[in-house]
């Protein structure tokens, strides 16, 4: 079976320094807030191109601590509302919901599985205060008319780079600095994955990282003092430890994901199966590889049958499911038909070219 993701593979690439650096923090006796974390957290807000990082439990509630400092900071308040692409992944949508906020969910283009800025500015009304862009799969959402929209109206830009890292726009601006903030997860199937769950905000402004360094600290902003009302979610020492080594392998990791997603789009030639991709390869990561087929039930089956294991994202969209039951009878055809469409292939840096033919051999069979 050519596993969906091999982690054991990826994690053996760099097993002596992975563990020269586990070593390094058990020997040290500092667990939380040290020196790893400041490393860390430094590296990659050099690595994305902000000025500021800020490590916390996970990616959910690094989107959660994005809403939740700007509701504490007077810039947004319960029932306003913010933009967000339908067809994204549950977490977008509970960071939103868990600070009060409404999310107001807007259609894909069918071409990219992106959020539709031609549609975006028909779900404005006097009570939006953002958008929330998700780069989705690996690939960039953002493009200019977002940008001027959100700038002229006023509007706070939040990127959910859960799936994006070292995702360029333009080929020159990382995913994650180009927008007010943005969430990042670490879960350990990411592109930049830990041994657990982690996460980080970057941004470039100096209230919003403080803000959300105290929140996620107690809402501590020194020892026994709380101006937030606060939460625990911290980064810790050996997560971080672990990140910052696998973060100065990222590009070349991409540069292989890359390499399979190309191949994958120049052999694939059933027309059955539909393979979005990009006009700019920079502007993807392929955290994902996703193709859409009508019949993607049968073509799981077909491929698990020939030794390809494969994943779906996402069966259920947010708006069908039991927690947002308010939803329910709202119809979003595009974002409908991509949770009965898609189907994600195998894809890594440590993928063989014997396994990537195998799998495109595979899929053009069915």
């Amino acid at each position: 079976m050519i596993k969906f993701l091999d982690l054991q593979k990826i994690t053996a690439k760099y097993a002596d320094e992975i563990h020269a650096a586990t070593r390094r923090v058990v020997d040290s006796g500092w667990y939380l807030q040290g020196e790893e974390n400041a490393r860390f957290e430094a590296n990659y807000a050099r690595y994305i191109g902000t000025k500021h990082c800020v490590g916390c439990a996970n990616g959910l509630d690094a989107l959660i601590w994005i809403f939740r400092a700007y509701v504490e900071l007077g810039v947004m308040k319960p029932g306003d509302e913010v933009v967000v692409p339908a067809n994204t992944y549950i977490a977008t949508i509970l960071a939103i919901t868990e600070n009060g906020l409404v999310p107001v969910l807007v259609e894909p283009r069918e071409d990219t599985l992106q959020l539709d800025d031609s549609k975006i500015e028909a779900a404005l009304t006097p009570r939006t205060k953002a958008v929330c862009i998700v780069h989705l799969y690996g690939r960039c959402a953002y493009t200019e008319k977002i940008g001027e929209l959100c700038r002229s109206r006023g509007l706070k830009l939040v990127e959910d780079n859960a799936q994006a890292h070292g995702c360029l726009f333009a080929g020159t601006t990382k995913t994650g600095a180009l927008g007010d903030a943005a969430g990042h997860s670490f879960y350990p199937g990411k592109n930049l994955g830990a041994f657990g769950d982690g996460g980080a905000v970057t941004t470039n402004d100096p209230a919003l990282a403080e803000a959300i360094r105290s929140l996620a600290n107690y809402g501590s902003t020194r020892k026994y003092a709380f101006k937030y009302r606060g939460r625990n979610s911290r980064l810790d020492e050996i997560q971080a430890a672990i990140l910052d080594v696998k973060l100065a392998h990222l590009d070349e990791d991409l540069a292989a994901r890359r390499a399979v997603a190309k191949f994958y789009a120049e052999n694939i030639s059933n027309p059955a199966v539909c393979v979005p991709v990009p006009d700019d390869w920079r502007a993807h990561v392929f955290h994902l590889f996703p193709v859409l087929c009508s019949r993607r039930d049968d073509l799981q089956k077909f491929l698990a049958d020939n030794g390809v294991q494969t994943l779906i994202h996402y069966p259920i969209p947010p708006h069908k499911q039991e927690c947002y039951a308010q939803w329910n009878a709202l119809s979003f055809p595009i974002t409908e038909r991509l949770a009965r469409e898609e189907l994600s292939l195998p894809i890594s840096p440590v993928m063989t070219p014997q396994e990537i033919r195998a799998v495109v051999e595979a899929v053009n069979a069915f």
